[in-house]
């Protein structure tokens, strides 16, 4: 997708395909600017192999929070291992040949401890035993699994669908987790492009994400 100047890469943290696909743009189409789904934090966790926040921000993010920092952490972690792609190798491509082409990167994302924050102040219990139960309980979670290739980035059709499932049974989280944060990215993206006219602008964000951000910077509705 291009907008102004901008074009938009909807990537997998585990896809070896999303790692290809970001180093290939880089180094054809040359853009001025790197933009990126991460936050100083996550920035900062990737570039040292750190996989946990700090114990000190335990009192900034709450129980709950930390609790699902830790449990989506492992998972993709696991998930990481199926393919032998560790978690974020898409960004971490980005980051480097950002360095090696120097061009400058401008991180987009809110501020995980923000996100953790909300998600222990706003996530209902009958969340939280739903989620549990499809932690360690639901087979159909292991079935779905299994038709999906971990090693490319999902289609835009099994996108919607798991999105759809997502917002069902978890509302607050995917408003914490995919509709705040898309409306944030996309005012920082769009921030960037009024700052950077005529500037080609590459972001690299989630394939979750990226319908939604393209549709608020279509509508100009951030």
């Amino acid at each position: 997708m291009q907008y102004n100047g901008l074009t938009i890469i909807g990537t997998s943290h585990i896809s070896k395909q999303s790692v290809n696909d970001v180093k290939e743009h880089i180094l054809i189409e040359k853009p001025e600017i790197i933009a990126i789904e991460l936050d100083k934090i996550r920035l900062y966790s990737l570039l040292n192999k750190k996989k946990k926040l700090k114990s000190v921000d335990f009192r900034k993010i709450g129980f709950t929070g930390l609790i699902f920092n830790f449990i989506g952490a492992y998972i993709e972690k696991k998930l990481g291992k199926l393919v032998d792609t560790k978690p974020g190798s898409e960004m971490l491509a980005a980051i480097k040949l950002a360095r090696q082409e120097k061009i400058p990167i401008s991180l987009i994302d809110q501020d995980i401890r923000i996100t953790l924050k909300k998600i222990t102040k706003n996530i209902t219990w009958k969340e939280k035993f739903r989620f549990l139960k499809d932690l360690f309980f639901s087979k159909q979670n292991k079935k779905e699994l299994k038709k999906v290739d971990l090693s490319k980035v999902p289609s835009e059709k099994i996108i919607e669908e798991l999105t759809k499932e997502f917002k069902k049974r978890y509302p607050t989280l995917y408003k914490v987790l995919v509709t705040e944060r898309n409306q944030i990215m996309a005012k920082n993206l769009n921030k960037l492009i009024i700052n950077n006219k005529d500037k080609k602008i590459l972001a690299v964000i989630g394939a979750g994400h990226k319908r939604d951000i393209e549709k608020l910077l279509e509508n100009a509705n951030i």
